[in-house]
Order: structure tokens, then sequence, then C-alpha cells
């Protein structure tokens, strides 16, 4: 539940510009400059907001900084929870990425270049966050509980986007962009509160579960490998062909996943002309189907497991291959379909509903070939 909510939160800081830069830009100005408009010229909008006339492509590099720091991060992530634990690389991480949230507005009024370090500092901070989750997953999830507690541990992902989508478009309208960051960088400070007050790094240190459980935990993931600890395999890891599978799937599961998440408030902008409340509530949508199918997808995974109906290597590889090719053949029909506003939404919600299926293959693959 912890993860689930950090994840939650992770994500509401990371989702939120893709809404709030509709409202932050003048959308009579598709080619402008980047500099402001004068406050309150956003119709619809809080008065006292500036405005910035930022091109289709300046927005674009805005939004995609973010991965400039994210994908820098994700090994030293890993590297650095093996050492000091997934609590505090994770609370550290989350800790940050909220500061530099509420510091977004400052930067847009300083200036693009400000904007854009900022988001791609935003990116170097969450790049930690997965692969600390997963070295707490480690010592904590039972092998065949694993796909279930992991799925609805990601399903805060796509909740918080539901929430950072669905909330960001009303904040805009009523209070105005700025609050948006403000109020989403605030609830991040005081979660990671909780965090480091209420998480503790393996069952052995925790003072509330019970002996039962918590020698059943540690039981199961007895006949785990131990960690390599300052050393990296790193020939091994390069030799390693399940590694390179997992790794380019993931590539082309993230690409199709991250694009939609950037890419399709603007989308449904500018090309099916949306307003920014009607905006908020259906890039939302797709995401609740994506959170239920994480779920869905982690129970099922784990129950073909236990009754040993298929073995893990084919839960996952049908998994993963179902979660990538029913999307990417969804996303491909959307461009012949015009601007049927109905249809082009329900193929985006199918395909981000689907693509959750991954949850249970490819994304906690690493957990079953990694030593611990």
């Amino acid at each position: 539940l912890l993860l689930h909510v950090s994840l939650f939160l992770a994500y509401v800081l990371r989702v939120s510009l893709s809404i709030a830069i509709i409202a932050m830009t003048n959308s009579s100005h598709p080619h402008g400059w980047a500099g402001s408009a004068p406050h309150g010229s956003h119709p619809g909008f809080a008065r006292d907001a500036p405005v910035y006339n930022w091109s289709t492509e300046t927005q674009g590099i805005i939004l995609s900084s973010f991965f400039y720091g994210y994908g820098l991060t994700q090994v030293l992530g890993g590297y650095c929870s093996g050492l000091f634990g997934g609590k505090p690389v994770l609370g550290s991480g989350l800790l940050l990425s909220s500061l530099l949230t509420l510091l977004v507005p400052l930067a847009a009024e300083l200036g693009i270049g400000f904007l854009i370090g900022l988001q791609a500092l935003l990116g170097l901070a969450e790049g930690v966050v997965f692969p600390a989750q997963y070295t707490l997953w480690a010592k904590w999830a039972p092998p065949l509980e694993r796909s279930r507690l992991m799925n609805v541990a990601d399903a805060g992902c796509t909740f918080g986007t539901f929430f950072a989508l669905l909330m960001a478009g009303i904040i805009c309208q009523s209070l105005g962009w700025p609050f948006v960051f403000y109020i989403f960088g605030g609830v991040g400070c005081a979660w990671c509160l909780c965090w480091f007050l209420l998480v503790y790094e393996d069952p052995a240190h925790h003072p509330w579960i019970s002996a039962g459980e918590q020698e059943y935990i540690v039981s199961s993931l007895a006949h785990q490998g131990s960690s390599h600890g300052l050393s990296l395999p790193l020939v091994a890891m390069a030799k390693s062909l399940p590694l390179w599978a997992i790794t380019i799937a993931c590539f082309c599961t993230d690409w199709m996943f991250y694009m939609l998440l950037t890419s399709m408030p603007t989308f449904l902008s500018t090309i099916l002309h949306f307003d920014l409340r009607e905006n908020g509530l259906l890039s939302s949508l797709p995401y609740i189907g994506n959170g239920l199918g994480h779920i869905l997808a982690g129970i099922l995974a784990d129950f073909l497991l236990a009754r040993q109906v298929l073995g893990t290597a084919a839960i996952r590889k049908l998994f993963s291959a179902l979660g990538m090719l029913l999307p990417a053949t969804f996303l491909v029909a959307v461009p012949y379909i015009g601007c049927s506003s109905t249809v082009v939404v329900v193929l985006l919600t199918l395909a981000l509903t689907i693509i959750s299926m991954t949850g249970a293959g490819i994304n906690i693959n690493h957990m079953d070939i990694a030593p611990r």
C-alpha cells in the first residue's frame, strides 16, 4: 500500500506538466516565441496566471526534457539501493521530485532554459524510484505472490496519472496553473515524511508484522541468490540474452506508454479540439482501465503460476506479447480513423488498458532472473 501511494504521487508529479502546459501556452500562437504573454490572457482560466507563447516544438522539448534525466539514474538508482537500501533511495528521490515540482512556476517565469533544466532534474530524481522499489520487493515479495503484489503497487502509477490529468484541468480553470504544482508538490513533501516514518527495509526490522508472517516471507525468499555488493557483473550482464530481451521489450513498451503519457493531452487539444476540462477527463479515463488491468493481470498470472497451468517463463512471454502487440495494433489504427473523436478515444483507452498486461510480463521479469 505504501509503495502504491508513493508511485501514485511519483506519477502525479511527472504528469502534471502534460496537462498544465495547455493552460500555460497561448493557443493562438502555435509558432510563437519562447516568451510570455500578458497575465490572464488565456480565456477560461484563472486570472493572473502567466501565459507563454511557446510553439508546439518548444512544448515538445519541454515535455521530453524529463526523460533526458530519467534514463540516466535508472542503473545508478538500482546500484545505490543495493548499497544503502531501497527505502532511503526511493524516499530521497520522491522528496527531491516534490521540491522541484514546487519550483516549476518560478522556472517558467525565469525562462524556457530554466524550465527545461528543471524538468531534466526532475527526471534524474524520479529515475531512482522504480529501481529502489524493486530492491524492496526483492526483500518483501514471496515468489508466488510477486505478480499480484507488484502489480497492485504499479497500479498506483496509472491511478496517479488518472488523478493528475483529471484534477490538473480543474485546478487550472479554478485557481490557475501554478497551483497545480504548488498543491501536488506540497502533498508530495508531506507524504515523504510518512514514507520515512512508516516504511521498513525488510521484514526482519519491521516491528508490527507477526512472527509467522515474517517467517513465511523470509523462508520463501531463502532460495534467492545474494547480491554482488559493491561489484557489478558487467560482463555477465552484457552476455545475458534474457537481459537483452527484457531491455528491448521494455524499450518498446515504454516508447508507447510514455508517448501517450506526455503527448495525449496535447493531441486531444490541438487535433480533436477538446477544451481543458474535457481534455483532462478524456486523457485520464484510459488510466483507470490501465490501473485495473495491472491488478487483474497480476492476480491472473499468480493464479496460473500457483495452479501450475503455465510455468514462469511461459506466463511472462504470454503477458508480454499480448501487452505489446494488441496496443500497437490499436495505435496504428488511430491515424486511419481521422477525427472521429469517439473512436479515437476508444482506441487509446483500449491500448492503455491492454498494455497493462506487461505488468505481469516484462515489467517484473527481471525479478525472476536477477540475484537478490
